[in-house]
């Protein structure tokens, strides 16, 4: 007598296929954010720390692309809301997303999608352009997170509290963004020959 197995609800709501490329790769992104959010330095003059938090949100949208990117920003922004500890130095609950350092954090959805869509576009196959779409996704982020910062701070202020002192280290994650994505190109097509 042959059994049969009745399939569960969710293998037939998400194929396996789904699961593999797409939720997979969005909820290891969103870990990715997490972790490097772990990377973080606070300035005794600033309510915004340094953290790895931008490297990690540039590299997830060129790896995804536009829409899976944002996605895994979305789904990281949701677990920091739900309260766990995956904000800049462990923080985590809805508290975050209306503080000092919430534009950025919003940024970084923008941020993934348009650096993934210059990505899907070819920007991620040389130095240069891999460069200049991690400088745009970087504007990106403190479009929305300087105006918002300004609201606590002070217009006077934005500029000394939540630009000035970062731009060290944008340039330095920005280099290593766009030295890694070519690089991974170059890897890839040696691989295949």
């Amino acid at each position: 007598m042959q059994q049969t197995i009745a399939q569960t609800l969710g293998p037939t709501l998400w194929p396996r296929s789904i699961w593999r490329q797409k939720i997979v790769p969005i909820l290891a992104g969103s870990l990715l954010i997490a972790l490097f959010a772990r990377i973080s330095v606070p300035l005794p003059f600033s309510p915004v720390p340094i953290t790895g938090q931008t490297f990690a949100v540039l590299l997830v949208g060129a790896l995804l692309g536009s829409r899976a990117g944002a996605v895994s920003v979305l789904a990281y922004l949701a677990e920091g809301i739900a309260g766990l500890p995956v904000f800049a130095n462990g923080a985590g609950g809805p508290a975050v997303l209306f503080g000092p350092t919430a534009g950025y954090l919003y940024g970084f959805i923008a941020a993934a999608f348009i650096v993934g869509w210059l990505c899907e576009r070819g920007w991620d196959r040389r130095l240069g352009t891999a460069a200049a779409a991690m400088v745009i996704g970087n504007l990106v982020i403190y479009l929305c997170g300087l105006p918002w910062l300004a609201g606590f701070v002070g217009v006077d202020n934005v500029l000394a509290l939540g630009l000035l002192p970062f731009i060290p280290g944008d340039l330095l994650k920005i280099g290593l963004a766009a030295l890694a994505l070519p690089a991974g190109w170059t890897l890839i097509g040696r691989a295949r020959r």
